[in-house]
């Protein structure tokens, strides 16, 4: 089972620091590592330290900034490359121009730089032009990825769905049946994944997907996993 974090366990905040993880939501997930004998990963944008620190002191299995950094099941981390020097420089320019502008959150996530303008919608056009241009400046090896009121500039090449195929080759993903519950554009490398596996897709929330299946918010998905998670641990899986 993988799971996307924000809009999916939780419901979206005007800031990514703001969110909050209750206690029951902590100890559903450690019931569904065990319904699953450890297969259960978060797939998120989140960096894997922010992931660790908001579900603590539970450390689930993890890919964090859209793939460039995974924690497999065993614990080891797997991090993939980027130039570092160009990422810095790109960094200092987005926080600037976020300064400059109120209602736009610049978020450094290590190997991911994004724009958050969630309190400010009105000025879209304004934040993916600045974005772009710092792209552009960077050059081929970085790639802007849209979400929800939210731009990033990544290093090209990885996604969730790269992430995703990585675990399913490793236990105890391995030749299993996979389930992956996610809500934004990113998640759609995902789905995309879980289809050519045979796996189950549910995508949360409305707009076009080529996910299976749909659930309607957060609170929906936790009661769907509430059910899986007793289902499961019923059976003795």
């Amino acid at each position: 089972m993988f799971l996307d974090v924000d809009g999916t366990l939780l419901e979206h905040a005007e800031r990514p620091d703001a969110v909050r993880v209750d206690a029951s939501l902590g100890a559903l997930l450690a019931r569904l590592e065990r319904a699953t004998g450890g297969a259960l990963a978060l797939i998120s944008g989140r960096a894997v330290a922010d992931l660790d620190a908001l579900f603590a002191p539970l450390e689930l299995a993890a890919a964090g900034q859209h793939g460039l950094e995974r924690r497999d099941a065993s614990g080891r981390l797997h991090l993939h490359p980027f130039p570092v020097p160009a990422l810095r420089r790109a960094a200092a320019r987005l926080a600037e121009f976020a300064a400059r502008h109120a209602g736009i959150f610049f978020e450094d996530k290590g190997r991911n730089l994004a724009l958050h303008y969630r309190q400010a919608p009105q000025l879209a056009e304004t934040v993916r032009g600045a974005a772009s241009a710092v792209a552009a400046e960077l050059g081929a090896e970085f790639e802007l990825q849209a979400g929800k009121l939210v731009i990033e500039i990544k290093p090209g090449g990885r996604d969730k769905g790269l992430a995703i195929e990585e675990f399913m080759r490793e236990p105890p993903f391995r030749g299993r049946t996979p389930v992956f519950v996610g809500d934004d554009l990113t998640d759609e490398f995902g789905f995309g994944v879980i289809n050519k596996l045979g796996g189950h897709s549910i995508k949360v929330g409305i707009g076009p997907s080529c996910a299976r299946w749909r659930l309607a918010g957060a609170a929906e998905v936790r009661d769907w996993l509430e059910r899986c998670a007793a289902a499961q641990l019923s059976e003795g899986h």
